[in-house]
């Protein structure tokens, strides 16, 4: 039991890193989250530092997911939960870092390492609809959530284990109450699409 504990802090504090508050304030000298959309992500990065920092930030964010898995099978052992449960944690510090005062991103990258690491296949097929959402109407925020809703119903169609779904289940609650706002900007037609360039801040002024 104290293992397990121990493997869901450390998780937790893995997901705390954000990495694009970090690239921000070394290239930058800036707060990512008072410029852009105002996420600590890969996206709001793009928006803000470029592609090459964007790239990076997505494949750590992704790598913090993984590394959170397998955290939880080493020191797991037997228990089936561990694994999905580590890797709440470490999207559950991506969203609310303690390092960076509770303010963080969503969380997609970090649960698209996550699952892809406890169900490939699920994940695999999910992304690939969810790419090409991207593709055709390049909205990011949409494309994440079909991953997200896709993933649980293809494991649940699949006969996967109850603990692999309901953790996907939970990431995708997650990630609905974390696009919350997306999601009405969506539904009314004012989302930004990718390669914009262009976002709002809380106080609705236009900002690159």
């Amino acid at each position: 039991m104290i293992l397990e504990i121990v493997a869901i802090v450390v998780c937790y504090l893995l997901g705390s890193v954000s990495f694009s508050v970090l690239f921000a304030k070394i290239l930058k000298g800036i707060d990512i989250r008072q410029h852009g959309s105002g996420n600590a992500g890969a996206t709001n990065t793009l928006r803000v530092l470029g592609k090459g920092p964007a790239i990076l930030v997505l494949a750590l964010d992704v790598m913090k997911g993984i590394a959170a898995v397998w955290i939880g099978r080493w020191l797991g052992g037997d228990n089936e939960w561990l694994p999905g449960l580590c890797g709440i944690a470490a999207i559950i510090g991506h969203n609310w870092p303690l390092y960076f005062r509770f303010r963080g991103g969503k969380g997609i990258a970090t649960a698209i390492g996550v699952l892809a690491t406890l169900c490939f296949l699920p994940a695999f097929i999910a992304g690939i609809i969810a790419i090409l959402s991207i593709v055709f109407t390049r909205y990011v925020s949409l494309g994440s959530l079909i991953f997200v809703l896709l993933t649980p119903v293809f494991l649940l169609i699949a006969g996967y284990s109850w603990p692999i779904f309901w953790t996907s289940l939970i990431i995708c609650v997650f990630a609905f109450w974390r696009h919350r706002t997306n999601i009405v900007k969506l539904v009314q037609g004012r989302e930004n699409k990718l390669g914009s360039g262009k976002g709002k801040d809380k106080g609705g002024k236009r900002v690159v």
